[in-house]
């Protein structure tokens, strides 16, 4: 027996008690269904509650779960790039990823500023760059505040990569705490309804899918196995794609460097665009006949993509560090709190201008994602929407592969305060925040142009 490692198999074990008692709890009790709280939030609390962390009654291991939350989200976006697709023309897809970076930077001009303002006044010695931690840690996650933040340590801020974590653990609790009841709000207060579910049937059971998938009996190889060969073989050119990049980018320093711990961080992303390269060649193979069968199954790469959300939210929400709160814990709280806040303005303020349908699923899937991680973004959305059928699942999915390339500059704006703290040069902090205003204004700009003729109000009329 102990030829075998089962670490990783007993915490995708406990993952799934966690989500089964969830399920159970919610169907049981009335108030999650009226509050629409996702099961997997629910799986999620539970593991923080009962594991290493608060009561520790439950033991698995942290760093086996973001291992399992970096892989099952590449999954689940390949799952949803590899569905078809329209082929319309459809600005919504560029104005999600204009809009992404938009909030990157609505949060480091605040951020940045609220920093500034705490160094000139109450709290000399805080690193002025420590507000860029918050469209690092809310907007892109915990892995690129933490490899961000270690980068700072060398010019003096201490325990950076740490206090990155931190902030971006504080945005998990946004995403989820803070969704939950703007979900609410908007549903039942300003009227703005899911698209295509019944508020009446939400936090119920999903009915079951009338249309079945069709397995040619003479194939010796599963429908399902296709989904998940196809799945692999794209995640395996990934890596390898990701592999020869870090080569190339090791011979360019620190910026080398910093671009490489990007793509990583991102290569979900990375993993999006083969998927729909891959599903593009696939469909005019199908389109010449090339390929006769259809190999590739909408219904079986829905459950595929539900599944990995459903299980990379539990294990997103159960490995969330609470002593990393015990640093930094009044800058962190006050720049939190106001971008928490602040996040949700501009999220509902703005989607609702450059959306026509879908605008709630829209609203929570950027909000979610703009202060959590992509799969608390989707945890919202797949609440009122459990099939993925709204555009909302779409815009994000290929929206975050536009915003990686608009937001580039954003990186490199991110070095110019670094430049001036260390040749104490504080000018170089005003630079900051304009340069960052007209970036903002430009991608504002871009938007209002790109906005639909006719602004949707309440629920998309079909």
């Amino acid at each position: 027996m102990a030829a075998f490692d089962w670490s990783y198999v007993w915490d995708i074990m406990i993952v799934s008690l966690f989500l089964f008692a969830a399920t159970y709890l919610k169907r049981s009790i009335k108030i999650f269904q009226k509050l629409f709280i996702p099961d997997a939030i629910i799986a999620g609390f539970m593991g923080l509650l009962l594991g290493p962390q608060i009561l520790k009654l439950i033991n698995f291991n942290v760093d086996h779960l973001g291992n399992i939350v970096y892989h099952l989200m590449s999954v689940g976006f390949i799952s949803l790039a590899l569905k078809e697709r329209k082929r319309e023309k459809n600005n919504d897809v560029i104005n999600t990823g204009f809009f992404i970076v938009s909030a990157y930077l609505m949060q480091g001009i605040l951020g940045f500023g609220l920093s500034l303002i705490m160094v000139f006044t109450f709290l000399p010695n805080l690193f002025p760059a420590f507000g860029l931690l918050l469209p690092l840690g809310y907007g892109q996650g915990a892995a690129q505040a933490y490899a961000i933040g270690t980068q700072w340590e060398s010019v003096g801020f201490l325990h950076g990569g740490n206090i990155g974590l931190s902030v971006a653990a504080m945005g998990l609790l946004w995403a989820v705490l803070g969704g939950i009841p703007l979900m609410n709000y908007l549903i039942r207060v300003k009227k703005i309804l899911p698209s295509r579910t019944d508020v009446r049937k939400l936090g119920g059971d999903v009915p079951k899918k009338s249309t079945l998938v069709e397995i040619n009996e003479n194939d010796s190889v599963d429908s399902f196995s296709v989904q998940l060969f196809v799945i692999g073989v794209i995640y395996l050119v990934t890596y390898l794609f990701l592999k020869g990049a870090s080569s190339v980018l090791a011979n360019f320093g620190t910026f080398g460097q910093t671009f490489s711990n990007l793509l990583w961080g991102f290569s979900f992303i990375v993993a999006t665009i083969f998927a729909i390269i891959f599903r593009g060649i696939y469909d005019r193979f199908r389109k010449k006949n090339i390929i006769s069968k259809a190999y590739i199954s909408d219904f079986l790469l829905e459950r595929i993509a539900g599944g990995s959300f459903d299980y990379m939210i539990t294990a997103s929400i159960a490995a969330i560090s609470i002593t990393i709160f015990r640093e930094y814990l009044v800058p962190s709280l006050i720049i939190g709190t106001v971008g928490g806040f602040a996040t949700i303005a501009y999220t509902v303020f703005i989607c609702k201008r450059i959306y026509k349908e879908d605008v709630l699923e829209n609203i929570l899937a950027l909000y979610g994602t703009l202060t959590g991680i992509v799969s608390t973004g989707m945890a919202l959305v797949k609440e009122i929407d459990p099939k993925f059928e709204s555009s909302a699942s779409q815009n994000l999915v290929l929206g975050s592969g536009a915003g990686l390339f608009v937001g580039f500059p954003l990186m490199l704006l991110l070095n110019v305060p670094i430049v001036g703290f260390v040749s104490h040069k504080p000018i170089y902090y005003l630079y900051t925040l304009i340069l960052f205003a007209l970036y903002m204004t430009f991608l504002l700009i871009f938007m209002y142009i790109k906005r639909p003729k006719k602004q949707a109000a309440g629920k998309s009329a079909k």
